[in-house]
């Protein structure tokens, strides 16, 4: 009876048991017929308790009140209180932490799931039905450069940074591609070494094949300049509106509106705009100095690609298609002029010839290039560039003043000079050739890769040449 009455005037002193003076109780006390351990309040700071996070403490037994004092316990319900809010904050971390590592997860393996698709496509050919019907390897890769380049770089018609994602996209993939030829590698003897029978052995030592060694790295840091000239216009002057469309409409005022007369043929690329005073001269002077280093990357790689396709190996198929004369491939009035006169001037011959077109220069380029190879075979010189400069050394006299010789050199003249006068020219009919049948894997690399980047720098030559009529046309 006495802990009853103990009880109720606990209770009517406003204080309630916590746990621990329960335990305590039940410990010391064997009959209390009148309290449970379950009450509404207890079961309350139970649940806090047990939702609580690591950094929370657990209690101690032996750290409870032994005696119900109103002054203490209520501490100890506010301390819960400030561990039910530490546990809902550290819940929170958790969670955000957690999505973050899945979040990174899923990245992985999106790009590992495009990893896997690149290569299956690289070692099927591009036959998905792997019948093995497909391209050679160095094609796969070729159409796989030109392809990330279409994807990365056929919708930027514009002076302005690529896009972080596209530019991302670039460097992974094309670091994958690449990486191929950190595995084309050739043997040379590095040093001798004598063993102990006194036979002396060289060593063989493997290294990057030359051609790959010289071009690479300069392919990547052209790749690298050109990409920082389009970041270096992330702050200009003039703007961009679509082909037709009204300054009105543009996001800014005060537009020239002088429309620009473009060519129907580049009808979807978009007109450069600027403010109605024109360009300052900041501005005008970063364009030249960044066309001026696009014209430059453009010249360099234009170098490369020609310099890997003349090592390219002929395909047969392109030999027995030549005709059987020369002059019946570049015509009678051309044929006439390379072989009469006795100091032949190409860029005479080509001012004469009143090129209209593009096309025509294509179709120029594809006869004096055919006329070029039928006439080396006709001089018995095999049809790789190696072995034409090496024969052109050891020919005696008789042999240069011999007519098939002449004219061959003189075609490949005429195709040097219609080649520098018309940069942006497609490639002929042996260029296309060679790289459907070609197989070697290095080469394959360094012409897609230096063809691209010769486009890209090309276009932005372009691009900066249309904002400069704009802006002499203000």
């Amino acid at each position: 009876m006495d802990n009853l009455s103990n009880t109720d005037e606990n209770y009517d002193l406003g204080y309630q048991p916590s746990p621990c003076s329960t335990e305590h109780n039940d410990q010391s006390t064997t009959e209390t017929p009148g309290y449970s351990t379950m009450s509404g309040d207890s079961f309350l700071y139970c649940r806090t308790y047990s939702g609580t996070s690591a950094i929370s403490e657990p209690v101690d037994d032996q750290s409870c009140c032994s005696e119900a004092s109103p002054s203490h316990c209520p501490a100890r319900r506010s301390g819960g209180q400030k561990l039910a809010v530490l546990t809902r904050l550290g819940t929170k971390q958790c969670k955000s932490n957690v999505d973050e590592k899945l979040d990174e997860l899923d990245s992985l393996d999106l790009e590992l799931e495009m990893m896997k698709e690149r290569f299956s496509k690289l070692l099927l050919g591009e036959d998905m039905s792997g019948s093995g019907k497909g391209v050679c390897t160095a094609v796969t890769i070729s159409n796989a450069i030109t392809n990330l380049y279409a994807t990365v770089f056929g919708q930027n018609l514009r002076l302005e940074p690529l896009n972080p994602e596209k530019k991302a996209l670039w460097k992974r993939e094309m670091d994958c591609l690449l990486s191929v030829c950190d595995y084309i590698v050739e043997f040379s003897p590095t040093k001798s070494q004598d063993l102990r029978n006194g036979t002396a052995v060289e060593i063989m030592e493997s290294r990057p094949r030359s051609d790959i060694y010289i071009n690479l790295p300069a392919l990547r840091k052209l790749d690298a300049m050109l990409i920082e000239i389009l970041d270096s216009f992330q702050d200009r002057e003039f703007w961009y509106a679509e082909q037709g469309s009204m300054s009105s409409n543009s996001s800014r005022t005060g537009s020239f509106r002088r429309v620009v007369q473009r060519n129907d043929e580049k009808w979807w690329v978009p007109v450069p705009c600027i403010p109605p005073s024109g360009l300052s001269e900041k501005t005008r002077k970063h364009l030249r100095h960044k066309r001026e280093c696009a014209n430059q990357i453009h010249k360099a790689a234009m170098s490369i690609n020609s310099s890997v396709l003349s090592e390219m190996e002929i395909p047969d198929s392109y030999m027995a298609s030549l005709p059987k004369s020369g002059r019946a491939s570049i015509g009678d009035a051309i044929y006439r002029f390379m072989y009469s006169a006795e100091k032949f001037s190409p860029e005479y011959l080509l001012d004469c010839l009143n090129i209209a077109s593009e096309h025509e220069a294509l179709e120029l380029a594809d006869r004096v290039e055919a006329s070029m190879y039928t006439w080396r075979r006709k001089a018995g010189i095999s049809h790789s560039k190696s072995s034409w400069s090496m024969m052109k050394d050891l020919m005696s006299d008789v042999d240069r003043n011999d007519k098939n010789h002449i004219l061959a050199e003189r075609a490949e003249t005429l195709l040097f000079a219609l080649k520098q006068r018309y940069p942006e020219l497609s490639q002929t009919s042996l260029d296309t050739c060679k790289i459907q049948y070609n197989r070697d894997v290095g080469q394959a690399i360094l012409e897609s890769y230096s063809r691209v980047l010769e486009g890209l720098a090309f276009n932005i030559v372009a691009w900066i040449d249309d904002v400069f009529f704009v802006d002499s046309s203000a």
